[in-house]
Formats: structure tokens, C-alpha cells, sequence
């Protein structure tokens, strides 16, 4: 509608000219003041009104790419968390303990017997003075035979030893164990770790007591000739139905034993020894890093920010009408003030 308006008037110049020489003729007292010339000059006045135009346009496009890349967050956000609650992170904590409760020791020993078993404090193993010969078993043991979990036929015979606890004081369990003879090229005792020698003692039925623990946990070897130095680290597993499972991490180093005895024997001597490895329980358990509150937060002040946004734009749009409308009302002034 400007341009056509600037069109009309620059297509009928002589007609205007004409119209104002009448003027002149028939009223000579008519005069325009210099003041109100200045200010209706309509190619100034086109061109600050056509400089706010596009400025506002430009801000208009400004603020809907703004809204764009709103949408864009809000959509990411939204993938972000579906993605998080389908693939939880695990969580790794610890905590320090001055006393364990005392695990259990299963050896399976087979023909081997149990010669001595001692507590001993702070790494401290003194010399053997017999080995070989019965000596002091100062352990808390028990006995027990019950059925293959795997097979259900052939029976097992177990020993069962109570842990160290004092981890403070570094408290550790060493065994000896004795074999007169063997069929087999290589002698080793079997044994598996579980977390509590109390819920053994306590238990109704410790047969299957027995054959749970032998279905949970996995089994190690120690080999004879050998001093076998067992350090133990306990990791607790927390399970999304809330329950609870235990588990032993070990770290094993072997000695070798150099028999002293005076004559040349033909049985075979297992050494081993049970300590915790640091006062650290480790506790693993799955956490859901997405925060439900925090995608809320990020939700809302995402909307407030396109809202505004929105409403900027409608009273750009607004301002931008209310200065054409003006403009036409200021070129009909000066196209009446003309003619």
C-alpha cells in the first residue's frame, strides 16, 4: 500500500503542481510553515520507517530461530531421559568397617587331614616347629556331609572354618593340612568363601545351607608344597528387586615351601592363609542417573522461554502494524496538505 501511495503521487506531479498554483492564484495568503515542510519530506520519513520495518523483521526471526532451537532442547531433554532410564549406570561405593563379620571357609580336603589351625595377628606367622605332626587347631570348625547340588548322588564331606575379623589388627587364619598319599599328579584342596560362618552355625537345615552356597559362590584350589597367601575382599550387590547378594574378591600369592624335615618324605604339605585385604566393604548397585525433577525444571523454564518468546513476536507484530498504520495516516496528511 506505501509504494502504491508513492507511486500515485509521483505518476501525477503536474496535476498536484497545477492544483497548487490555483491555490496560489486564488488565495495568496495560504503559506506553509517551513517547520511542518520539514517534516512531512516523505522520502525521509520512508526511509526510518522502512529501516524499523526490517529491524523488527529481523528480530522476529531472530526470536522464532530461538523458538526452533527451544523445541529442538525440549525434544532432546525428552530423548535423553527415556534413553537414561533404559541404560542405568553403575554405582560403585565403599565403606570402612573395623570389624567383619566373620565368613565362612568350606575345604573340601578329600583324604587330606587337618594338622593345626591358629589366629594370628598384625602378619605375623612364626616359624613352624613340627611340620608335618599334628599340632593346635585353636579354629572354631565344624563337619558336615551332604549331596552334590549338581548331581544329587554322590555325597561330599566338608570342612567348615570361621574366618578372621579383626581387620584392624590384621588378623589372619593359617592351615596346615597333611596328605599321606595320592593317585594323582598334581594335589590340591578345594574350598569356597561365603559371607557369614554365623548364619552356617545358626541354620536349621545346613546341609542345604551347604548346597546353596556351593550353587552361589565359586570355588579356588591351593596346591601342596606351597604356602598359598589369600587376601579377601568382600562386594556386596544390590539387586533391582531390592534383595541382596555377596560376593569375595581374592588375591592370591604362592610361596614355595622348602622342606626341612630330616628325611625324605613322600606326602605332601598344603599352608595357607585367610586375611582381608583392606577394611573396605565394596557395595555395587545400579542408579538411574536421569533426574525426573531436573527434566521438569529444564521442561518449564524451556515453555517460559517460548511463551515470551511468542508473545515478543506478537507485540512485534503489534508495533510493526501500528507504525504502517501511522505512516498511511501521515502520507493521507501530507496528500491533503498537497492538493
Amino acid at each position: 500500500q506505501l509504494s502504491e501511495d508513492v507511486e500515485r503521487v509521483s505518476e501525477n506531479p503536474t496535476e498536484e503542481r497545477e492544483g497548487e498554483m490555483e491555490v496560489n492564484e486564488d488565495s495568496n495568503s495560504v503559506i506553509l510553515p517551513d517547520g511542518e515542510l520539514g517534516t512531512t519530506t516523505p522520502s525521509l520519513r520512508f526511509s526510518k520507517t522502512c529501516l524499523k520495518n526490517v529491524f523488527s523483521v529481523i528480530l522476529l526471526f531472530i526470536y522464532l530461530l530461538l523458538m526452533a532451537v527451544a523445541v529442538f532442547l525440549v525434544y532432546q531433554t525428552i530423548s535423553d531421559f527415556r534413553e537414561k532410564l533404559k541404560h542405568p549406570v553403575m554405582s560403585v561405593t565403599y565403606k570402612e568397617v573395623s570389624l567383619y563379620d566373620a565368613p565362612g571357609i568350606a575345604f573340601y580336603p578329600g583324604k587330606a587331614r587337618l594338622l593345626s589351625c591358629k589366629h594370628h595377628y598384625y602378619d605375623h606367622i612364626p616359624p613352624l616347629i613340627n611340620p608335618g605332626q599334628p599340632g593346635d587347631i585353636e579354629c572354631t570348625t565344624q563337619r558336615i556331609n551332604y549331596t552334590d547340588p549338581f548331581t544329587n548322588q554322590t555325597m561330599k564331606y566338608a570342612l567348615i572354618v570361621q574366618g578372621p575379623r579383626d581387620v584392624k589388627k590384621r588378623e589372619l587364619v593359617f592351615l596346615q593340612f597333611h596328605l599321606n598319599e595320592t593317585d594323582q599328579d598334581f594335589s590340591a584342596i578345594d574350598y569356597l568363601l561365603f559371607s557369614s560362618f554365623q548364619e552356617f552355625v545358626s541354620s536349621p537345615e545346613k546341609a542345604k545351607f551347604m548346597k546353596d552356597c556351593e550353587s552361589s559362590y565359586s570355588s579356588w584350589k591351593f596346591s601342596g608344597g606351597f604356602r598359598t597367601w589369600v587376601k579377601m575382599s568382600l562386594v556386596k550387590t544390590k539387586e533391582e528387586d531390592g534383595s541382596e547378594t555377596v560376593e569375595f574378591k581374592q588375591e592370591t600369592s604362592v610361596v614355595n615351601y622348602i622342606d626341612q624335615r630330616t628325611k625324605p618324605r613322600s606326602d605332601q604339605l598344603f599352608f595357607v592363609v585367610f586375611e582381608w585385604k583392606d577394611p573396605f566393604i565394596q557395595t555395587v548397585q545400579d542408579i538411574i542417573t536421569a533426574n525426573p525433577w531436573n527434566m521438569i525444571a529444564l521442561l518449564c523454564g524451556i515453555f517460559l522461554a517460548l511463551f515470551k518468546a511468542a508473545d515478543f513476536a506478537k507485540l512485534s507484530v503489534k508495533w510493526m502494524i501500528k507504525i504502517r498504520r501511522r505512516h498511511l495516516k501521515r502520507t493521507r496528511q501530507v496528500t491533503n496538505h498537497i492538493s
